[in-house]
């Protein structure tokens, strides 16, 4: 008598044996994969990790930073052209440094007398005056409003924060030095040059990125003090604090949210860097947290803030009124 075909172990199926299916033991890797994973940590964010198009678009926001800092560089070592009448003609009387006067040929312009003040006074310093056509000045200033005339300013000199440092050692005073982070307005920075001077500061430091320099607004804004105070360009602002601190200067910011209000602070007569923030934004993380004490300066609630260079020019009185 034949096999059942129907009979348990007699499938006439092909590849099929008795058993088939059956799940059985199997040899274990002995800890190797969990070997393996061990020492990863966790998960990198989204902008670390290859390929990830969030990597791929903070690649490209860093990529368009670095060509704004080259651009700002690149415009920062060329002439600048300083433009309209009565900006020029303040330029002149503050003696801020010039190379040329531009204006434009015509009676219209040579009739207005801050142009012919600012003629004479070019003549004075001995600047070469170059006339040029309307067409010709309109493409030099890049179709901005010039009034038909122009100051040539050449790129600011800069400091170094430590040479900040030896002018207050050759002023027998304690050193008064006043950051500046991340200020991006020029007639703010023109303006604390200028309070700086008279509350007679040793210096002014500014942050090579994302700051603006002393451009030909700014110097005009200082009413002619940049020319009498040092102004320092720093790497990176918060290892310059450091470094100040440990020359034995007291860093020193200023904030509407900070600890102490200023007239109750009593440190002003000694060696100080006066920290002041950007508008708007006030003081970074960083430079904050490289301030020993951070001070506010008391306003009427209904005001939000101070602009910077109001806060700064309050902060140099006190500091004055201390060392006298």
């Amino acid at each position: 008598m034949g096999a059942d075909p129907l009979m348990a172990g007699n499938s006439q199926r092909r590849g099929r044996t008795s058993g088939a299916g059956k799940k059985t033991a199997t040899a274990g890797t002995g800890g190797k994969n969990r070997r393996s994973l061990a020492g990863r940590g966790a998960t990198p964010p989204a902008e670390m990790r290859k390929g990830h198009p969030a990597q791929r678009k903070a690649q490209a926001d860093a990529r368009r930073r670095a060509e704004r800092d080259r651009s700002r560089q690149r415009a920062e070592e060329t002439p600048e052209l300083l433009l309209g009448r009565n900006p020029v003609v303040e330029a002149l009387r503050a003696e801020i440094p010039a190379t040329a006067l531009y204006v434009v040929t015509g009676e219209s312009t040579r009739s207005d007398e801050r142009v012919t003040e600012a003629v004479q006074l070019a003549a004075d310093r001995g600047l070469p005056l170059l006339e040029v056509g309307k067409a010709e000045f309109d493409r030099m200033s890049n179709g901005a409003l010039h009034q038909g005339i122009g100051l040539q300013v050449p790129p600011y000199s800069y400091a170094h924060p430590d040479d900040l440092l030896d002018v207050a050692r050759d002023s027998g005073r304690p050193p008064l030095v006043v950051a500046m982070d991340g200020v991006t307005d020029p007639r703010n920075l023109g303006a604390v040059v200028r309070s700086a001077a008279a509350f007679a500061a040793h210096g002014v430091v500014v942050p090579q990125r994302r700051a603006v320099g002393m451009t030909a607004s700014a110097w005009r804004t200082s009413a002619g003090a940049a020319a009498r105070l040092p102004v320092a360009r720093a790497v990176n602002l918060a290892r310059a604090l450091a470094s100040y601190q440990d020359a034995g200067l007291m860093t020193v910011g200023l904030a509407g949210d900070g600890d102490t209000d200023l007239h109750e602070f009593d440190g002003l007569a000694d060696p100080v860097v006066l920290v002041v923030g950007a508008e708007g934004t006030g003081l970074s993380r960083l430079v904050r947290e490289r301030c020993d004490v951070v001070l506010r300066i008391p306003i009427a609630r209904d005001t939000e803030s101070l602009n910077v260079s109001v806060a700064a020019g309050i902060a140099l009185y006190a500091a004055a009124q201390a060392r006298r």
